[in-house]
């Protein structure tokens, strides 16, 4: 069969075409996403287990906090706050997480560490992927279940003053807002000035219940001069300033309504020994997070030392504590210790919501999620939950019901820990086998092309492709045998998940 080499060239494209798709869909492996919630309409609320007595608790508990404040500086590394930078340069931050009221994290980003994809994470507690790189630059409004969008549609006032990444990402949701721009990495004066300048005149009002502050300074620094510039420990101590003026006010503001508030000190991602991120470095993924609030008890010479969380389970906790629905496609699980001076009833319904919802998105995602060992601790823990919501309804106010809620809350947080595990894993599996088949592919075309290159060129520019002669070969049917075997191979093992394993035999 003689084939013209411009028929030929096209049919190379093509097969390059499809090599190189299959490869990057591989690559980009389908995303956790929940379909049975939309951005306008959210399901009902599960209703709290019961056994035997039927309990009347349908709806969601109410907000935990009256306002919450979010401080997000850009480029907060764990150690700027709890190392020894921040016992030097950020004094009063440092008193909240060693004797205030306060519960301090190391929150873990994931790839890849660059500020939308982890404000992404922060506000729906999913794991953007790496296409989110390259929208990092001009990022399109988000469609995807959140805690802003949850907390405008119950009518929330939110206000917002700094990367105006928040504004692209939100361009409805604010009642307020000051965007300024992140590219002027020279500039880590005016850029902050920018938000602090607002400060003064809206802690003195009363007309919202969401604040959130983008903070680019410390960041810029550490592009142009590195973590061991300085002017790190001017920045770190202005920022300590802000947090005390917010504190404060916040404070003074619960003497006369008596409900606690809720401020957020974040990071978005750390900072690498260079000054950049973006990559997978302890320093660029290790986070501080502290939530610092009155209704936090402590108890004298309690020490509380940073606990390692992900920074996904920050959107579980904001809805928790706002009173809102867990965004449908958060990986997360709820920041406990923010809940454990609750009533042993509300401790047991907010545990139980966010079960629900990460057993849902389980079951949506994973074929096999009976088989996996967070749901099947999910079911074990409203099984038990429902009796002790029996034995409470008796009034039991026994050993054996106290006993039973320790037992009961243990057996949550161990199915929540799990069923996260499980997802985050879901969500970070590349699929290899489609990697190498597509790279095959190209790798094929390309090596053909090399061969055809003089045929191509020559005046008649023509080929002769040998049809029938391959197929009569004893080589054509052991390559045929042993891509066979591998096929089988790989989609007989216990751990494949890959697209190919999703066909039919004989079609893959």
């Amino acid at each position: 069969m003689r084939l013209g080499s411009g028929t030929f060239a096209a049919c190379c494209v093509v097969i390059q075409v499809l090599g190189v798709a299959l490869f990057l869909r591989g690559f980009f492996p389908a995303p956790i996403r929940s379909s049975s919630r939309t951005e306008h309409q959210a399901e009902p609320p599960a209703p709290e287990p019961s056994a035997g007595d039927r309990s009347n608790w349908t709806k969601l508990p109410p907000p935990l906090f009256r306002k919450v404040v979010i401080m997000l500086i850009d480029g907060l590394r764990d150690d700027f706050v709890f190392g020894s930078k921040g016992v030097k340069f950020m004094p009063y931050t440092t008193y909240l997480v060693e004797k205030g009221a306060s519960h301090s994290f190391v929150a873990e980003a994931k790839l890849p560490t660059v500020t939308m994809p982890r404000i992404k994470a922060m506000m729906t507690g999913s794991l953007p992927g790496f296409i989110d790189v390259v929208r990092n630059l001009n990022s399109p409004a988000l469609v995807e279940d959140n805690v802003i969008t949850q907390a405008k549609a119950a009518g929330k006032r939110i206000i917002f003053y700094g990367d105006e990444t928040w504004v692209k990402l939100f361009p409805k949701h604010f009642v307020e807002y000051d965007g300024t721009t992140s590219f002027f990495v020279s500039d880590y004066t005016e850029v902050d000035n920018n938000v602090t300048r607002h400060l003064d005149k809206v802690l003195k009002r009363g007309d919202w219940d969401v604040l959130i502050l983008h903070y680019l300074g410390l960041d810029h620094i550490g592009h142009v001069s590195g973590p061991s510039s300085p002017l790190i420990g001017h920045k770190l101590r202005e920022m300590d300033s802000v947090l005390m003026k917010i504190h404060t006010s916040l404070l003074s503001e619960e003497r006369d309504t008596l409900v606690p508030n809720l401020l957020v000190l974040c990071g978005d991602h750390g900072m690498s020994e260079a000054g950049g991120h973006g990559a997978s470095s302890m320093e660029e993924l290790n986070t501080a997070l502290i939530l610092i609030s009155s209704a936090f008890e402590r108890k004298p010479g309690d020490i509380r030392r940073p606990k390692h969380v992900q920074q996904t389970d920050l959107a579980a906790t904001l809805a928790i504590g706002l009173g809102l629905p867990i965004p449908g496609n958060s990986v997360g699980s709820l920041l406990f210790p923010t809940v454990e001076g609750r009533p042993v009833r509300e401790q047991l319904r907010f545990l139980h919501l966010n079960a629900v919802q990460l057993s849902k998105l389980l079951q949506e995602n994973v074929p096999s999620y009976t088989k996996e060992p967070g749901f099947e601790q999910f079911k074990m823990s409203e099984r038990l939950h429902g009796n002790w919501i029996r034995l409470y309804l008796e009034e039991n106010n026994s050993e054996v019901l106290f006993n039973l809620g320790a037992k009961v809350r243990r057996q949550y947080l161990e199915a929540l820990r799990t069923l996260s595990l499980s997802l985050s894993r879901q969500v970070a599996q590349y699929d290899i086998y489609s990697m190498l088949v597509g790279t095959v592919m190209v790798l094929e075309v390309l090596v053909l092309l090399l061969l055809s290159m003089p045929q191509a060129l020559s005046n008649k520019a023509e080929l002769e492709v040998p049809l029938w002669s391959p197929v009569f070969s004893l080589l054509f049917y052991l390559v045929f045998l042993v891509l066979s075997a591998l096929h089988v191979i790989v989609c007989t093992s216990a751990e494949s998940s890959c697209y190919f394993c999703g066909l039919s035999w004989l079609t893959a």
